[in-house]
């Protein structure tokens, strides 16, 4: 006997109770058909099925477990029908779904006198009460004498399928003319298969032409019963049952089902049903396909064995994932919960699944939710928190630097005014020694204070505070103008300087910063440029953009560095050279042609020179 299941499908349940009518046609044994029938009954419901003479007037579940349905004849109380284990069968639902079984069984102790508490007499006719019996359930019985070709009791088949009674009616050819067309092969295929000993019995499902033209589908089992001296078939007996409704619900249900797996092929996790048992046994009757993408396992697995799952999930989240369930179960409160799988692939996963519990009539829990994978909105959310971070520091860092800037200008604007004091003091005059320590103190100072300067440009840039006055500039005069700051440092190193094209081109843009670009670009030129060499401001215009070029000849840059150019205090490797500066002059310059809508690059070439290229918007 195999494990106690749900109850077998109506057809099954069907194909039983005709097989033992058969029987009981065949062998005119009522006890042998009903033993036959209450054996196959177990075998295929996996629980222990037994007879009790006592009457049983309602379906009911007894204490101990087991199942009792009642089993009438017109009228007599005959017993009743047992099946244990039955608490998980509804008694109601169970007595409807065995109806075919119980008025089978009911009908054969009909035919055993002393069966039942009120058994009909041993001369009870028993053909018009089998085929009563088999008229309730929808079915009709044959007989068929097949030298002759006679159909007996064809009228309740022609009947059945709502023609009116023919007597002339009565040769499997008047029935073959009813069978569709393209079923008649199939059908005289499966009679033959069973007439040459290939298969116990005649069984087959077909479509008829019903009385009102429709199409019904019947199925139709049958046996050889009666052989001629030369071992032909002589007499066939069967039963025919209209299966039309049954076939119309199983299309429905599976357009239903067809429908939710297309839906559920889309929807990016997996929708499912978990069934926890009393006995602690748990499956997934209904997982969709996209389980196969989450876990690497198939529908099939989960429902065979649903803690194929559990061992899936990280062992040190299993205690976990089992607690966040019992809690559910015993709160009967939505499942909400985490946890970390190895896909297919290898890699960890992370799932969140919610689910909604249900009691079902039997005691078992059932759960109806939906698996997503959440791995990648997790990671995101952990980035998103990280630049967060990133960001709160990073304006940290630039109130700090703000701060810092303006509390060194005040201390640092005394040394200078005093400095300049002592060199212009005529009642104490300083000496030569000392005037030349003051210069260096002077100069010291005016380094500090315009890396100051530049920190509080570069803050002011980050936090979006530095004011700009947007105008139409011109740049040939801007350009002189910068290129006359720069030529006492030029001519120190004996540079030329020049510039060229430019005359009435303007920019559009603030004319305090754009002198502030030209400058620093001017200053790096003249710092990193060779003896004897050039520095070319070259003003032109190109794709409705006026374009600003600062060349040199200086000792140019690798493309490693040009990469790192604009970074703030990086000074690519010159922090320890000769040759002073701060690391963020270039990287305020960038700031500034961006915030007036420009942009900068440079191309560089190692001992050859470098060009700076600022492009910015033209007046409208």
């Amino acid at each position: 006997m195999t494990a106690a299941g749900p109850l077998p499908s109506a057809a099954t349940l069907a194909a039983l109770a005709h097989a033992a009518l058969l029987d009981h046609l065949d062998r005119d044994d009522a006890a042998h058909a009903r033993h036959a029938l209450l054996a196959e009954l177990a075998r295929a419901t996996g629980r222990q099925v037994w007879l009790v003479a006592a009457p049983c007037p309602q379906p009911r579940l007894d204490a101990d477990g087991s199942l009792h349905l009642p089993l009438q004849r017109l009228g007599a109380a005959l017993g009743s029908l047992c099946l244990r284990p039955g608490a998980d069968l509804p008694p109601a639902a169970s007595a409807d779904a065995l109806a075919c079984i119980t008025q089978t069984v009911a009908a054969l102790l009909w035919r055993e006198p002393g069966a039942g508490a009120d058994a009909a007499p041993a001369a009870a006719p028993g053909g018009p009460l089998i085929r009563a019996a088999l008229r309730g359930a929808g079915t009709f019985v044959w007989e068929w004498h097949i030298p002759s070709d006679r159909l007996g009791d064809i009228d309740e088949g022609f009947e059945q399928l709502g023609h009116a009674r023919r007597p002339g009616r009565r040769t499997q050819d008047d029935w073959n003319a009813l069978i569709h067309p393209d079923d008649l092969a199939a059908n005289h295929e499966a009679y033959l298969s069973h007439a040459r000993g290939e298969c116990a019995a005649y069984v087959h499902t077909y479509r008829a032409r019903a009385g009102d033209g429709s199409w019904h589908w019947l199925h139709e089992r049958g046996r050889i019963v009666e052989w001629t001296p030369d071992n032909q078939p002589l007499r066939m007996v069967g039963v025919q049952t209209d299966i039309t409704e049954q076939r119309r619900a199983e299309a429905q249900a599976n357009a239903t089902t067809a429908r939710l797996s297309k839906i559920a092929a889309h929807v990016p996790g997996a929708l499912f049903q978990y069934r926890h048992h009393s006995d602690g046994w748990a499956h997934f009757p209904y997982i969709s396909e996209r389980c196969a993408a989450l876990f690497g396992l198939t529908p099939a697995d989960l429902a065979a064995d649903g803690a194929a799952l559990m061992r899936r999930i990280t062992p040190a989240q299993r205690p976990g994932v089992q607690d966040s369930i019992a809690r559910s179960a015993r709160a009967m409160a939505r499942w909400l919960h985490e946890f970390s799988v190895e896909g297919p692939d290898g890699t960890q996963r992370t799932i969140r699944g919610s689910a909604s519990p249900q009691r079902d009539a039997d005691g078992a829990l059932m759960w109806h939710g939906y698996f997503e994978d959440v791995t990648e909105s997790r990671a995101l959310a952990q980035a998103e928190q990280g630049q967060q971070l990133a960001e709160a520091a990073n304006r940290s860092k630039t109130e700090f630097l703000s701060r810092m800037s303006h509390e060194l200008r005040t201390p640092l604007n005394a040394v200078l005014g005093f400095a300049q004091l002592m060199g212009l003091d005529t009642a104490e005059p300083l000496s030569a020694d000392q005037q030349r320590r003051l210069a260096l103190i002077r100069q010291s100072g005016e380094h500090l204070l315009a890396m100051i300067d530049d920190l509080l440009d570069l803050t002011s840039i980050e936090a979006q505070r530095l004011p700009l006055t947007l105008e139409a500039v011109h740049l040939a005069p801007l350009a002189d103008d910068a290129l006359a700051m720069v030529a006492a440092a030029a001519q120190r190193q004996d540079l030329r300087l020049a510039r060229l094209g430019g005359e009435g081109l303007a920019a559009w843009g603030d004319r305090k910063r754009l002198r502030q670009v030209l400058i620093n670009l001017l200053s790096n030129a003249v710092k990193y440029n060779r003896p004897g060499g050039s520095v070319t401001v070259q003003l032109g215009a190109a794709g409705g953009q006026a374009v600003v070029e600062v060349i040199d000849t200086g000792l140019g840059l690798s493309a490693d560095q040009c990469d790192h150019l604009f970074e703030p205090f990086n000074r690519l490797g010159q922090a320890l050279g000769p040759i002073e500066g701060t690391g963020i002059g270039l990287t305020v310059t960038r700031g500034l042609v961006l915030m007036m809508g420009g942009a900068i690059d440079v191309q560089s070439t190692p001992g050859v020179g470098s060009c700076f290229t600022v492009r910015l918007p033209a007046p409208p």
